[in-house]
């Protein structure tokens, strides 16, 4: 189904459970409140997963890449960095308390992978997963039923939800857009090109001339550079705004001055803490353009493939 037929019979399923249970309805309703497009939850994934890849330290940006002890401990840090953002107060019996309602959480890197605690039972979860390899994530609430639960097998006698019984979970965000894993996503000449140059500046470099057009995080930006000082390697006076401005690429940054010059591209805006970069090239007089820009007292244009180099032209002082 299309994104919004996926909305609408979301929105149809959900109205017998909000009538059926005034905690569950209460909480929903909070939570969509508080993060009504979900950006605010899918930002604490995407940074909870770059947290547990910690690329600085170790270049990693693969989940394969963890070890397991690090998986397991994804949960938790899921948990605490979502009560970080949102505030929740601690609950009585579970993780939190959300419109005076226990609440407990559970991630699963995998859809249906949720581990129920027999003390669980009886009480609301907030059900989470994510995948970086398919860019999406999913948050729902189930009131724990034993009914709706396979039986206990492993060692500490935890429960799984019966995939039958997962039309029970009242979805907040399902199947949503994660933002993407760049590293994870580019191809591998790109990225091999990249990760073999041999100084952070030149590998920074490299990023932001083979990936232009989308958004780049800092994270990103940390795990190419491997340096304390990531974002000099950004920066003109020798960072890769300099550097790149003899090829025709500028790199915008998140200010307000900055993401104009990127719609008036046609290019995605850069969100805090992220940057875009892109050739572009100086239109000529008469030449007609969808998608141009008044920089150093000339018109500007995205390059095309093939266009020879020109010096870019200086962005503005970053004033928000």
């Amino acid at each position: 189904m299309l994104p919004f037929e996926i909305s609408a019979a979301m929105n149809i399923s959900s109205q017998p459970l909000l009538g059926e249970d005034a905690g569950l309805a209460a909480v929903y309703h909070r939570l969509r409140k508080l993060d009504p497009t979900g950006i605010r939850f899918a930002t604490v994934l995407r940074n909870t997963i770059d947290q547990l890849l910690n690329g600085e330290v170790t270049g990693r940006y693969e989940w394969k890449t963890l070890f397991k002890t690090e998986k397991t401990h994804a949960g938790t840090m899921v948990e605490i960095n979502l009560q970080r953002e949102f505030r929740f107060d601690d609950g009585d019996f579970m993780d939190y308390k959300i419109d005076g309602i226990d609440v407990d959480c559970k991630y699963s890197q995998s859809a249906g992978g949720w581990m129920i605690p027999p003390e669980a039972l009886g009480h609301l979860c907030l059900l989470v997963w994510a995948d970086d390899y398919k860019s999406q994530w999913s948050a729902g609430l189930l009131r724990m039923d034993r009914q709706w639960l396979n039986g206990g097998n492993n060692r500490d006698l935890k429960l799984t939800v019966k995939a039958a019984h997962r039309n029970r979970i009242l979805w907040l965000h399902y199947e949503a857009e994660l933002p993407k894993n760049i590293l994870l996503h580019m191809s591998p000449i790109d990225r091999t090109a990249i990760f073999s140059r041999t100084s952070g500046q030149a590998r920074i470099n490299e990023l932001f001339r083979r990936v232009q057009g989308q958004q780049i995080s800092r994270n990103v930006i940390r795990t190419v550079a491997q340096q304390k000082d990531y974002m000099k390697r950004v920066r003109g006076n020798g960072g890769a705004r300099s550097v790149l401005q003899e090829e025709g690429i500028i790199i915008m940054g998140d200010y307000e001055s900055h993401r104009r010059i990127a719609r008036s591209l046609g290019l995605p805006a850069p969100r805090e803490g992220e940057f875009v970069s892109a050739q572009v090239r100086e239109l000529t007089n008469g030449e007609p353009s969808k998608s141009a820009v008044p920089l150093d007292g000339k018109l500007w244009t995205l390059a095309s493939p093939g266009d020879a180099p020109e010096l870019a032209p200086q962005l503005p002082s970053h004033t928000r």
